[in-house]
């Protein structure tokens, strides 16, 4: 199982919008016949893929797969189907499909009278398909909120000066983490004031190739730029023209997107907290005082410390100067958070 969990994450394959799914064939005496995983949308199933390479061999061995066999067609056929017709003998898959439509496979084949075992490192084949089990099951795109911060809590200064309140290890990382979603979104305002290019990048500045950029997304009614630096043709982009976070949600779950990273100002990212649209908070600190200037969010409706909101720590991490000779580039404090805590 761990290899075919291996094979789901092998570098290149979309994010989205289908799930990451690896595949191993097994004989009686646990030699592997042959090896599968998906490659994106409209191309051939872990299963499919494995079953395809061991061709009569398949007969009689054990399936080893990350997620539970589809019963469904869909851009291909059911993997349940496949496996049956290959006279594949035994069944063990990790995460049970948490997709209504598609789920049902395992019981598909005990029905046929193939043995099936189920669970076998669930916990981490849903890791490995947290944005699209998220999606699958809410409705909607997993949202990740990502802010950088003073220590007094000021995104810009006073004049709106922003760059750069986080270090260049912090920004290198935030493009680590934007290369791990397939949807950005910002708002008009932060398109307006900031002119942002929206791209994952290396540490040189160069863009990744435009079929691995997510999705550029600005919410919001008024017109763009026709200049502006997020319509040109490192990435796709799309401008909503709402205001309601849900309605943007709903849009980008339409169109296959599972996992949102909101970089919008502090107007957007209230609106979203105030809508309980945001499933984890990544938060970059640096040891800078401002004083005055923008806060990091926007108003939240609080008004007295007990009803405060107060997400959960799951992990403090200190990112190290790029640069230890520079001065001004000093160490910065990653916070990830949960929200759903104390209130």
């Amino acid at each position: 199982m761990r290899r075919a969990l291996a094979l789901a994450a092998t570098p290149g394959v979309p994010l989205g919008p289908n799930p990451r799914v690896g595949c191993v064939l097994l004989d009686d005496e646990g030699r592997t016949v042959a090896e599968g995983h998906h490659r994106g949308a409209g191309t051939a199933h872990a299963e499919a893929d494995a079953l395809r390479l061991a061709g009569e061999h398949a007969r009689g061995t054990t399936a080893v797969v990350t997620l539970e066999p589809c019963n469904h067609t869909g851009r291909t056929g059911p993997c349940a189907g496949a496996l049956l017709a290959a006279g594949v003998r035994r069944v063990v898959f990790a995460q049970a499909d948490p997709n209504p439509v598609a789920a049902g496979g395992a019981t598909t084949l005990r029905e046929a009278g193939v043995e099936v075992e189920q669970g076998l490192l669930a916990d981490d084949a849903a890791a490995l398909n947290r944005a699209w089990t998220f999606a699958v099951t809410h409705g909607r795109p997993l949202v990740t909120w990502k802010l950088a911060t003073t220590i007094d809590g000021r995104s810009a200064a006073a004049d709106g000066t922003s760059r750069w309140v986080s270090s260049a290890a912090a920004r290198l990382d935030t493009h680590r983490l934007r290369a791990m979603a397939d949807t950005m979104l910002v708002g008009t305002g932060t398109v307006a004031v900031d002119d942002p290019l929206l791209t994952v990048r290396d540490a040189d500045g160069v863009p990744a190739p435009r079929a691995q950029q997510p999705l550029r997304v600005v919410m919001g009614e008024r017109e763009l730029p026709a200049q502006a630096r997020v319509l040109n043709d490192d990435a796709e982009t799309l401008h909503l023209r709402t205001r309601d976070p849900r309605a943007a949600l709903t849009e980008l779950q339409q169109r296959e997107r599972r996992h949102v990273f909101l970089e919008g100002g502090p107007t957007l990212a209230a609106a979203f907290l105030r809508a309980g649209l945001v499933d984890e908070i990544v938060a970059y600190v640096a040891p800078v005082l401002l004083g005055s200037g923008l806060a990091g969010v926007g108003d939240l409706g609080i008004g007295t410390i007990a009803a405060a909101l107060r997400p959960r720590v799951t992990d403090v991490t200190v990112l190290a100067p790029l640069d230890p000779t520079d001065p001004h580039d000093q160490p910065n404090v990653r916070l990830t958070l949960a929200p759903g805590g104390d209130h």
